[in-house]
């Protein structure tokens, strides 16, 4: 089977194609903006393609060379308080991206299985009745990056319906795992906790809101239900990934802390508050584990320490 992975030197792709190669009987391809693969253990085993996405003829043109049997759309911009500094860029970034991509596969009469990654940001303003967050319930986007997820998510389904375009639309929920960019939350707090632990800063971490509750998955976990998905999922279906258990923010970083024998302060910071916050965001992930039988198999603790750990060796490694 020869993937396309876009998005190859992203957080998710790295753990994508790792998982790819490891499981075997993959060729896998990868689309990145820069001419190299940034993670050592990739190259030569990676073919490589440097394009952006928003170039439609070039789009077409990697299309038609490498023909792949299955495409997971993991590229764009996905850090939600960017898309409210530069909403444009944002929409060009995600959907123009994927309608390329489309355009692409109907012009060279590619029949891959694609997977177009959405976000449970489709969900937006979620109501307390709405609680566990099914593919049925409402969508009311509270950020611009939300309405970019909702537009690729229906783009796949138009062309799906329209030009039987076999793409299957995945919602995940908050992943996090070792790699991930310092922006997001748990890498965030990690990132602070080992500076702090090495001397390079002092023993003080900043905080945004700590009372949001998010449903938290492992990226090693999600990658493999993004295969699932694209093996076993029904075509021009959706379907919501994530652990199903609400956890608070808070808790995230006393679970970090206490991996840390320093005395740590912590304090708000009003720069990492959101315009607007979702009191409580979890996943009904019935329908998924229905047609898959996926479940989460790395325990939230574990993958925190993992963080934590990766994040002393980057730093260690910093000159």
């Amino acid at each position: 089977m020869r993937a396309l992975i876009t998005g190859i030197n992203g957080f998710v792709g790295g753990h994508l194609a790792e998982y790819l190669l490891e499981q075997g009987g993959w060729e896998v391809w990868g689309v990145a903006l820069e001419e190299h693969l940034r993670l050592p253990q990739l190259r030569g085993a990676v073919r490589p393609v440097c394009l952006d996405l928003r170039e439609a003829a070039r789009v077409s043109e990697c299309l038609k060379q490498v023909r792949p049997h299955v495409i997971f759309h993991l590229a764009g911009q996905a850090f939600v308080p960017e898309s409210f500094n530069d909403p444009a860029a944002t929409f060009q970034a995600n959907v123009f991206s994927q309608l390329n991509l489309l355009l692409a596969m109907i012009e060279h009469t590619i029949t891959a299985r694609m997977l177009v990654v959405s976000s449970y940001e489709v969900y937006g303003l979620v109501h307390p009745e709405d609680l566990p967050i099914a593919e049925t319930a409402p969508l009311r986007p509270s950020n611009p990056y939300g309405v970019s997820k909702i537009a690729q998510d229906m783009l796949a389904l138009q062309y799906h319906l329209s030009h039987k375009v076999d793409v299957v639309r995945v919602r995940p929920f908050n992943h996090i795992g070792p790699r991930q960019n310092e922006r997001f939350v748990a890498s965030s707090f990690a990132r602070q906790i080992a500076s702090i632990e090495q001397g390079n800063a002092p023993p003080i971490i900043k905080v945004g809101n700590l009372a949001a509750q998010r449903d938290f998955t492992d990226v090693r976990d999600m990658v493999r239900a993004y295969v699932l998905a694209v093996e076993q999922g029904e075509a021009g279906a959706v379907y919501n990934i994530g652990s199903g258990q609400p956890v608070t923010i808070s808790t995230l970083l006393d679970l970090l802390l206490a991996e840390s024998s320093c005395a740590i302060e912590v304090q708000q910071d009003p720069q990492r508050m959101r315009p607007i916050d979702i009191p409580v965001v979890v996943c009904d992930v019935r329908r998924f584990r229905e047609r898959s039988g996926w479940e989460p198999r790395i325990a939230f603790a574990q993958t925190l320490r993992d963080i934590l750990d990766d994040w002393r060796s980057r730093l260690s490694n910093t000159p």
